[in-house]
């Protein structure tokens, strides 16, 4: 044991001098004299530790054999809990981690052990931490490395890992087909709107164009008998009295034997009359 001790930022000391403790040195130049101080060096650099692999059964009776990490630290405020609390607080850690893996898996199904392995590490590490405060020791992490069930038990869950493959592809294709089937209903469905909606349109035009050829068409047949109302106050009785005239030298000259002429032809024929008188006198 060397009388100058040199100790890094990451190391403290703790010197005890006749046996009694004297506390935690450094860092820098530490003395200890040879018969009086003993000295022992402690890391408080984050240490990993590899837990052996073990056999763990689950809550429903499955052996699950699992090995895993364990990260962990000494604080540096209770650096001498880990002096003198524990002979050996890596060993203590150890011993502890395989004990909580256990109490840990014994209480999650197998299911859940292969899929939540997460949880399983957040579980391990917060009741590790909780173990190891009082000797000075903080666990950062804790992380599984492997996880191998029984052939029998990997056999069976390969074979359902595959029958669920297969009902999702059965699945997918049934949600395809269904999709498939909307889109073409829709297609059908817009096609039909579309069609009845150019349909009434059309109705629309047409009817709209019967409505103006019908309203063309009365303007047309009013204008006429307008204008023939106009023609007709200008045509006086005399005109009116030669046109039936003309009428009954038509009528002679056929080769009927029988007239049957309208009382208004009577009367015109009495003006007829009248106008003749009149010329005579």
């Amino acid at each position: 044991m060397s009388i100058i001790n040199f100790v890094r930022d990451y190391e403290r000391v703790a010197r005890f001098r006749f046996g009694s403790f004297e506390g935690m040195k450094g860092p820098g130049i530490v003395i200890s004299l040879p018969i009086v101080h003993q000295i022992q060096k402690i890391d408080t650099r984050v240490t990993v530790l590899d837990i052996p692999r073990q056999t763990n059964i689950t809550k429903d009776n499955a052996p699950i054999e699992i090995d895993f990490l364990v990260y962990m630290r000494v604080n540096l405020n209770d650096a001498d809990k880990a002096v003198l609390e524990v002979e050996n607080y890596t060993s203590a850690v150890v011993g502890l981690a395989t004990t909580t893996l256990r109490a840990v898996i014994g209480d999650i199904d197998l299911d859940d052990v292969l899929s939540q392995r997460d949880r399983i590490n957040e579980l391990i590490r917060s009741r590790l931490d909780a173990e190891t405060e009082r000797w000075g020791i903080k666990v950062t992490n804790v992380e599984i490395r492997e996880i191998d069930p029984p052939r029998d038990i990997q056999e069976a869950m390969n074979r359902q890992m595959s029958a669920e493959r297969v009902r999702r592809a059965v699945v997918l294709e049934a949600d395809g087909t269904k999709q498939a089937a909307i889109t073409v209903a829709e297609g059908e469905k817009q096609s039909a709107i579309l069609r009845a909606e150019g349909e009434r349109e059309a109705e629309i035009q047409r009817a709209e164009g019967d409505r103006q050829a019908a309203k063309l068409r009365a303007q047309g047949y009013s204008d006429a008998l307008q204008h023939i109302q106009d023609v007709a106050k200008g045509i006086g009785t005399n005109t009116m009295t030669l046109q039936y005239v003309q009428a009954l030298k038509d009528l002679g000259m056929s080769e009927s034997t029988k007239f049957v002429l309208p009382l208004e032809l009577t009367k015109m024929l009495g003006n007829i009359g009248g106008m003749i008188d009149t010329d005579d006198d």
